[in-house]
């Protein structure tokens, strides 16, 4: 379709930058992404999450040198003199960089396979249970086919965002989805040696929520996550959650 209209095509792969391109050599399904793809023009990578650099470091390549021309900050007439920048945000701390080269040749490529092997073989553990097992099928819902590292699911008997609730007071904190109402899990490293955990909290989780839901209890007490999206998820005008979280926001920068 890009080519066919002769748009650049962007793709997003920060997240997976450092896990989908390796997919194939850990043994498991893929799908082309990258600039094998006539009409992919530009790819987004955040060195920092699977590519275990410190934060802070993301970067952007291009198919060829013309398009990346189009980043740059050029200021020609500035008093202070000319100024030219990669990028609007212009300098790019030095430490992060060579964090982010250190971090890389450690690695290298084998240790990025493997490390792909366990993430995504601890995903694929995760998302089997959730459909196989007894306790969490009857109530939980896989969003989509999962083929990474994070496994979506919903539920259509419970309040999902009460069994996040429940993961975190037992030391998990689950990601909050809306639209539909869900929660993911993004699988890491500290994850892959405790999915066994994980699978059997999340089996605790489900049958607590499902005595109490079940006795059709009303009012009870509603931890953070159940509280923030549920009111979210009902309002018509999101107008006053972008005024909360502008509230979140404001505590930041107060002592």
């Amino acid at each position: 379709l890009a080519l066919r209209k002769k748009i650049p095509l962007h793709v997003d792969c920060c997240l997976g930058s450092f896990l989908v391109p390796f997919l194939e050599k850990a043994g498991f399904e893929s799908e082309i992404f990258d600039f094998r793809l006539k009409g992919v023009t530009s790819i987004s990578c955040d060195t920092h999450k699977y590519g275990f650099a410190p934060k802070g470091n993301s970067t952007v390549l291009y198919r060829d040198e013309q398009l990346r021309k189009y980043q740059y900050f050029i200021s020609p007439d500035w008093s202070g003199g000319v100024y030219a920048s990669v990028g609007i945000a212009g300098s790019r701390p030095g430490a992060l960089i060579a964090g982010c080269w250190a971090s890389m040749m450690a690695q290298g490529e084998s240790g990025y396979i493997t490390a792909c092997h366990k993430i995504v073989g601890a995903a694929k553990q995760i998302e089997t249970a959730i459909r196989s097992h007894d306790t969490l099928r009857a109530d939980l819902t896989i969003i989509g086919k999962p083929l990474v590292s994070v496994v979506a699911f919903t539920s259509p008997t419970l309040d999902v965002y009460d069994i996040a609730d429940a993961m975190s007071a037992r030391g998990w904190h689950p990601n909050a989805l809306q639209n539909p109402p869900a929660i993911h899990v993004a699988v890491t490293l500290p994850i892959v040696a405790a999915a066994d955990k994980l699978i059997r909290d999340l089996e605790e989780a489900v049958r607590e929520k499902r005595v109490v839901e079940g006795k059709g209890r009303k009012g009870g007490a509603k931890g953070d996550m159940a509280a923030l999206y549920g009111v979210a998820g009902s309002l018509p005008n999101k107008s006053i959650v972008v005024q909360l979280a502008s509230g979140f926001l404001d505590t930041l920068y107060k002592a």
